[in-house]
């Protein structure tokens, strides 16, 4: 593990301005990064502790939605009454990933960062990771790729992101608040993450030296309806082959509004605006809807494209999406 300087910031503005020095990261639970700094796949000059800088709270935003500060911890979020009540898809996509010791331990800001699980990023004895090493290549194009990404991939990378709350977040139309040398910065969720494209090594618009300070959820049409599903090798503690984040707003049993967001994917959670429009008129009990929701998954998975280990995810992410819909419109009962 490298050397570096570490700094204990007190509050936001200490905080960037500690983070004007190159090679600057922030730190709140460190369950990442940490990991990154110790096996060497990521370095950093100076690490800043933003645990003593505030920005854990969660509290009712003016516009009626939910204000969750960027300190704020897994495991106290997806457990908040507000969230549990008003926004059950986040504290469902929470409660199904990692550990509890995790999720009391990671922070809503750290998992809006996370890097990804590939294990050819995450083992420097694989040289060839243009995430890792921009212009190496990637191992995983024909190397061991079954976890990997279907849809929004490129040449340099197929790295999936690894996250469950995000996928909820993006079907939530959430914000990511940011702060920097320009001010505030509000971000939408599905802007947030980048696509690989020939710069795989930039997983997110952030600039550097930029602050997340909370997540803003606005209000929601989802609470009686929504479902997190999320597909893996085993039923705790395993990052997703496919999930997929459903929320529909009813009236007299017909749909009149929706978000459905994939996860395990893509690098990033995967939605496309507006394609939730054919479920719109739809009756929930009956096979119009199935048909619709059929349709949905043809725009959700336009343009996927399977490599040697992983083709069956295209077929996996079609049923899933119709599962999810389905049982959405049941009623919230929690995820599977």
């Amino acid at each position: 593990m490298q050397p570096f300087f570490y700094d204990r910031a007190g509050d936001p503005d200490q905080a960037l301005e500690f983070a004007r020095q190159p090679d600057s990261h922030f730190i709140g639970g460190g369950t990442n990064l940490i990991d990154l700094l110790k096996n060497e796949v990521q370095s950093a000059a100076r690490v800043i502790d933003l645990n003593r800088a505030g920005l854990a709270a969660i509290v009712p935003a003016p516009d009626g939605g939910l204000d969750l500060g960027a300190l704020a911890r897994n495991g106290d979020t997806a457990n908040h009454a507000l969230v549990r009540r008003d926004f059950p898809l986040l504290s469902q996509a929470l409660l199904s990933g990692a550990s509890a010791q995790l999720r009391n331990m990671a922070t809503n800001g750290g998992n809006l960062l996370q890097r990804t699980r590939c294990h050819y990023f995450n083992d420097p004895g694989f040289t060839q990771c243009n995430k890792r090493v921009p212009g190496s290549g990637c191992a995983a194009l024909e190397g061991f790729n079954r976890m990997h990404a279907i849809l929004g991939v490129s040449e340099a990378c197929i790295a999936t992101h690894p996250s469950d709350m995000c996928v909820a977040l993006a079907a939530l139309d959430a914000v990511v608040v940011a702060h920097g040398a320009q001010g505030e910065r509000r971000i939408p969720m599905r802007e947030f993450h980048r696509l690989p494209g020939d710069q795989p090594h930039l997983d997110t618009v952030l600039a550097p030296g930029e602050l997340i300070t909370g997540i803003h959820l606005p209000p929601s049409p989802f609470a009686g309806h929504s479902h997190y599903l999320k597909v893996r090798d085993r039923s705790s503690y395993a990052f997703a082959l496919v999930s997929v984040a459903a929320g529909l707003a009813l009236r007299g049993g017909v749909v009149v509004g929706a978000g459905v967001a994939l996860g395990g994917v893509a690098a990033k959670p995967w939605r496309i605006p507006g394609a939730e429009a054919c479920l719109l008129g739809t009756r929930v009990d009956t096979a119009q809807f199935d048909r619709a929701a059929d349709a949905l998954a043809d725009r959700l998975l336009a343009g996927a494209r399977g490599f040697k280990d992983n083709q069956f995810k295209v077929a996996l992410a079609r049923r899933s999406i119709l599962r999810a819909l389905q049982l959405a419109g049941q009623g919230t009962g929690g995820s599977e």
